[in-house]
């Protein structure tokens, strides 16, 4: 009996294995080759099997793009300085004229890309690989598979800020950023391989420390974060309330309200996020412009009591500030143990989770 239960769970285990290669694969065959037309390169997220999404804000577009980049490239700690400065050198230009966009892990190799504009606006768009041996390479756009789809209503007005952040989860790129609708600030959860998207989910939420609600208001930065089995975007605003949205309230045309679960001080920006466990417990890293990193504990995050108006600092879920990390612009997770961060001077390093 004993055997019969390990011969059937280890057919169990190889069928789960083989159906999720076929979905990866699938993935990576709906793309077709070809040169993506990349007006600008922004958001940047990944998703199975070394597929980058890249944000094109300029063309309202989000493009998926097979990097072929699947071999882990080892475990060293990443520690470059003024890698703005090195990008620049690589693509024969000075870091006056180089604006790093965005980065992320790709958790398939453990190498970092970044999106690039090189020149001043519009500039030219670029994606670059550090790879965990410390070299930088171009990604070479031409005749790569990838595929794309255009977003209808994106705003004119602000088009930088039509895509301010991606994600993937479970079959679908989640798209944040501004419309030219009168409730402007939108979500789209768009399935992958791409068909076309949608106009979106409008979305309203009580800003605390503003004391009203805000329809206009871009999600500045997000994750997602599973509850009871279910991915939630957790996501910031300026100024700075985080706002819990389960991903299945993203309906098509409709508008939904997030749920504002902390309240995290006035006069600030969010920047960047991940989310992590630790000792058995799960956080919230949060950059911001003015107050630093922030240690966010999640317990609770689908119980706290919503705040529903005037609220000041630590209100809602708590925090605590990571006073060793310091001007930190971006981060993201490298593994289970650490990320990585980019400081205001250019450093990039490992560090651990606090």
């Amino acid at each position: 009996m004993r055997y019969t239960s390990r011969f059937v769970a280890a057919a169990l285990g190889l069928a789960i294995t083989v159906g999720s290669q076929a979905n990866a694969a699938e993935l990576t065959d709906s793309l077709k080759k070809g040169t993506p037309d990349l007006k600008s390169a922004t958001a940047l997220a990944f998703g199975p099997e070394g597929i980058l999404f890249v944000g094109d804000p300029a063309g309202a577009s989000i493009f998926a793009i097979a990097t072929g980049d699947t071999t882990t490239g080892g475990k060293d700690a990443v520690k470059q300085e003024k890698i703005a400065e090195k990008i620049a050198a690589l693509l024969g230009t000075t870091s006056a004229e180089t604006t790093i966009n965005d980065f992320k892990v790709n958790p398939a190799s453990g190498n970092l890309y970044f999106s690039v504009t090189r020149g001043k606006s519009p500039g030219t768009p670029v994606i670059v690989k550090l790879d965990r041996a410390g070299k930088l390479t171009a990604l070479e756009l031409k005749d790569l598979p990838f595929s794309s789809v255009k977003l209808p209503n994106a705003s004119d007005k602000n088009r930088a800020e039509a895509i301010t952040g991606l994600a993937y989860t479970k079959g679908q790129v989640i798209i944040a950023g501004l419309s030219n609708e009168e409730f402007a600030s939108k979500l789209r959860a768009v399935g992958f391989p791409f068909k076309e998207a949608d106009k979106g989910t409008s979305v309203e939420i009580f800003h605390g420390a503003h004391g009203k609600m805000e329809t206009n208001s871009p999600v500045r930065t997000f994750t997602i974060y599973d509850i009871g089995g279910k991915p939630n975007l957790l996501a910031a605003y300026t100024c700075t309330p985080l706002v819990r949205l389960p991903v299945d309230s993203l309906k098509p045309g409709e508008k939904v309200t997030g749920i504002t679960i902390a309240e995290l001080g006035n006069g600030n920006r969010p920047l960047d996020m991940i989310v992590y466990t630790k000792d058995g417990k799960d956080y919230l890293l949060l950059a911001n412009n003015k107050r630093g990193v922030m240690k966010i504990k999640l317990d609770g995050a689908d119980k706290v009591e919503p705040i529903t108006k005037r609220a000041g600092p630590m209100t809602g879920l708590q925090y605590d500030t990571i006073a060793e990390l310091k001007e930190v612009v971006q981060l993201d997770k490298l593994d289970g143990e650490r990320a990585v961060i980019m400081t205001a001077a250019g450093t990039l390093e490992t560090v651990p989770l606090p």
